[in-house]
């Protein structure tokens, strides 16, 4: 008999009573149980987040930043409440830690009171952060707790975007600030550049002008050294005169009782005395004339220049406000000038106020020479006029004495003047030095102020000037800088879909498991009738994934009509499962065919052992090193990643990879089972009397 034709008959076993019959539709649903049950209890539970009670806090007081309020807990617990995300419940924080223990929430977020406060410190001197407090109570749900770090990540995320977009706002307006103030800067530097150039045009007017004054000082100094030079001679030979008359006057009146007598006999002597004294006051007057004429002109020119040095003054230190050190050392120049003005002014005064003495000691000289010249004419008869001579001998030299004094007197002050004159020479040299060091120290700031121009000029272009619309864009860009541009490439649409490739095979293992609590993994008739090996193996196979086969059409069939999972190929995952299914099968014949009522306790180890490593909720990288290492030796490992393959898309590698190493799990699987059912075709003691009976 053919192993076709001892599978139907195994399965019409099944048809002979109501029991048998109910025994194969649980069977054929028992896979559905496994399989829709567990996917429908969490097909998408991120979508019911809504129904988890959740407790929020908001202890915020709120905060002031910038001349307005802020109020980031009213903020965020509103948008909290309509974003749906869980069930928010507003409590005190006395209910929400009470509820977190009993169970009645299963976590909590508190906005402290100094949340907004802490936001509004990132724009000033001292920033702080703003901590947003989550409390979860795993013995409460420990997955729940995973979910709402997610969930408060993307709210911390906005809070911090919203306290950044504040503080960056403020730096985008200190730009513009900035921009403004040192375009103010440029302006000034462009007025302090033409202001310096003004001034550099008024130190050369004063350096010029300072060189004109040194010429006219040195002069001045020389005029005056001539003057006192002058005065000098002027005063010796007044004194000399003086002299000359008081010995004449003290000879003549000691004389003049003997000379009586004898002036009859002497008058060519008196005539010789009188001519000599008229010789000698010649040179008296011509110097007298000299000094009269010099000083009138050394008042003006030191008068004239001590006007063009106020008036230069005047321009450069009071018209226009020059900087730096010019207007001081203008201010002594003016002042040294000043005075040497002063001091030639005294000496044309004291010309002036002795004017009427010079006039009448020359008009006294003019007539002591005539008269002395009168007197050596009439030498002759002096004997007759001796008493009138001897008289205005003594009146001469009264006036000789007060023209010697006269004399002394302009010299003394010609000597004061001379000295002064000296000293100013020296100051305005000096001024001139000082002049030329600050015309060449404008001319450095005029380079350095059009450097500062310029340099500031192009800063205001450097510097941004941000308008609203500018800095709204750059903060929104600065505050949230990286965006995470998440793309799946083969997108699960829910949690049912991505789990279906670990809890499908689960279901069909089970099916196969149970499949051969009903069914014989071998067929008794056939191995007492002395069957070939294989066609006991096979007889033994078929009606089981025949079975698994009915069992993947009523699974999927619920799982895509009932659930809605959607399949990227749908042909090529029901052929993969067939193929897994027939695999399945294979492998809980042989351990059940071998190993007996033990077989099945082997079948459950095995479907541990395969749950455990095949990665079907975590990688299996996460796991400990002794799942990594039986993971590629267990055929659940092939199932759960072809299956992800074909139902949300990817490359079909893995997919022909696992056909063939499930086409090769069944080829040796039913292999094993022919070898056992050669050996089962032997009685022995053992299966007369087995150990272990389930």
């Amino acid at each position: 008999m053919r192993s076709p034709r001892l599978a139907a008959l195994e399965l019409k076993r099944f048809g002979r009573g109501k029991l048998p019959r109910a025994a194969l539709v649980a069977l054929l649903l028992l896979p559905l149980l496994y399989g829709a049950l567990y996917l429908c209890s969490f097909w998408d539970p991120y979508s019911r987040l809504d129904r988890i009670p959740v407790a929020l806090v908001n202890e915020d007081k709120g905060a002031s930043a910038a001349g307005q309020q802020l109020h980031a807990g009213d903020e965020i617990s509103k948008k909290l409440l309509d974003s749906k995300t869980f069930e928010w419940h507003e409590v005190g924080a006395a209910e929400a830690g009470k509820g977190l223990e009993d169970g009645k929430y299963y976590l909590s977020l508190t906005m402290p009171a100094d949340f907004s406060k802490r936001i509004a410190s990132s724009s000033g001197d001292s920033p702080e952060t703003g901590a947003l407090q989550v409390r979860t109570n795993d013995a409460n749900n420990y997955i729940v707790g995973s979910i709402s770090r997610t969930v408060f990540s993307e709210v911390r995320a906005a809070a911090s975007t919203k306290a950044s977009r504040s503080f960056l706002d403020k730096i985008f307006i200190s730009f513009a600030d900035l921009h403004d103030a040192t375009e103010k800067a440029a302006k000034g530097a462009g007025d302090l550049k033409d202001g310096l150039g003004k001034a550099k045009d008024g130190s050369k007017s004063l350096a010029d002008g300072l060189k004109d004054a040194k010429d006219g000082s040195g002069k001045l100094a020389g005029g005056i050294s001539a003057l006192d030079t002058g005065a000098g001679t002027l005063a010796s030979g007044a004194q000399q005169v003086a002299d000359g008359t008081q010995q004449i006057a003290d000879e003549a009146n000691g004389v003049a009782g003997k000379a009586r007598p004898y002036l009859k006999d002497n008058g060519k002597t008196v005539a010789d005395s009188a001519k000599l004294l008229a010789d000698s006051i010649q040179p008296v007057r011509d110097n007298l004339a000299e000094i009269i004429r010099l000083a009138p002109a050394a008042t003006a020119g030191t008068r004239q220049a001590s006007k063009d040095l106020d008036a230069l003054y005047q321009q450069l230190c009071v018209d226009t406000l020059t900087p730096g050190a010019v207007c001081p050392k203008l201010n002594e120049a003016k002042k040294a000038m000043a005075t040497g003005a002063t001091l030639t002014e005294d000496v044309n005064n004291l010309v002036k106020d002795q004017g009427g003495d010079f006039k009448k000691l020359n008009k006294s000289l003019g007539d002591l020479q005539t008269q002395a010249r009168d007197l050596a004419a009439k030498a002759p008869s002096l004997s007759g006029d001796l008493e009138k001579k001897i008289a205005d001998i003594n009146k001469l030299n009264k006036g000789a004495h007060d023209v010697a004094k006269g004399a002394a007197d302009i010299h003394a002050g010609l000597g004061t003047a001379s000295t002064g004159s000296t000293d100013l020479d020296k100051g305005v040299g000096k001024l001139k030095k000082g002049a030329g060091a600050l015309d060449g120290g404008i001319l450095k700031l005029s380079d350095g102020s059009v450097q500062l121009a310029t340099g500031l000029h192009d800063g205001v272009g450097q510097i941004p000037d941000y308008d609203k619309r500018a800095r709204d864009q750059r903060t929104d860009v600065m505050s949230d800088p990286v965006k995470l541009a998440s793309q799946a490439v083969h997108k699960a649409p829910n949690y049912g879909t991505g789990f279906a490739p670990y809890f499908i095979p689960l279901s069909l293992w089970v099916g196969a498991m149970v499949a051969y609590m009903l069914i014989q993994p071998l067929n008794r008739r056939a191995l007492a009738a002395g069957a070939s090996a294989w066609r006991i193996a096979f007889a033994g196979w078929l009606p089981v994934a025949a079975v698994g086969v009915l069992q993947i059409a009523a699974l999927m069939s619920v799982l895509h009509f009932g659930l809605g999972l959607e399949m990227q190929r749908t042909a090529g995952t029901l052929g993969y499962l067939a193929l897994t299914s027939c695999c399945f099968a294979a492998i809980v014949q042989w351990l059940n065919a071998k190993f007996g009522a033990a077989g099945r306790i082997l079948v459950l180890a095995a479907l541990m052992l395969q749950l455990t490593s095949a990665g079907g909720t975590y990688p299996v990288q996460t796991s400990p090193a002794f799942f990594n290492a039986i993971h590629p030796y267990l055929p659940m490992s092939y199932v759960v990643d072809g299956l992800r393959r074909l139902i949300t898309g990817g490359d079909l590698g893995v997919v022909w990879q696992g056909c063939a190493v499930l086409a090769a799990f069944t080829v040796g699987a039913l292999a094993l089972t022919a070898l056992s059912a050669r050996q089962k075709q032997v009685w022995s003691l053992d299966r007369l009397h087995p150990e272990l009976s389930l």
